[in-house]
């Protein structure tokens, strides 16, 4: 199921997600990309790669975890390609803002429809 949240503006998808108050359930488990470091203190169940350090290599432990955790969020990012064929999230939204929200809301509305449905 596609929830979406929306912000003013040009807006982190970490600060973002801080900032809608999201409550997941303990049993629900969340896949971030990089951008999501920190994501671990607000919820247990929740991975995110292993970034590189400064001035030194990743193990190849480290390297074969964070592909597991890529081969698994390709699904996540699927979704987000799908939600893009609507030219309103790819491209920059020039008509009322007070309307995004609604229209955004719509289009995840869409696609949870489209995963109910079976063809």
């Amino acid at each position: 199921m596609v929830c979406a949240a929306v912000g003013k503006g040009r807006e982190h998808d970490f600060k973002l997600f801080k900032r809608s108050q999201v409550r997941m359930a303990p049993s629900i488990e969340c896949l971030g990309d990089r951008g999501y470091q920190g994501l671990q203190k607000r919820h247990a169940k929740s991975r995110t790669p292993i970034k590189k350090p400064r001035g030194r290599e990743i193990s190849k432990a480290d390297k074969r975890r964070n592909r597991g955790l890529s081969s698994q969020r390709i699904v996540c990012e699927h979704v987000i390609g799908k939600l893009k064929v609507f030219k309103i999230l790819a491209d920059r939204y020039r008509n009322r803002r007070r309307r995004f929200g609604l229209r955004v809301h719509l289009l995840a509305a869409l696609y949870n429809l489209d995963l109910l449905c079976p063809r």
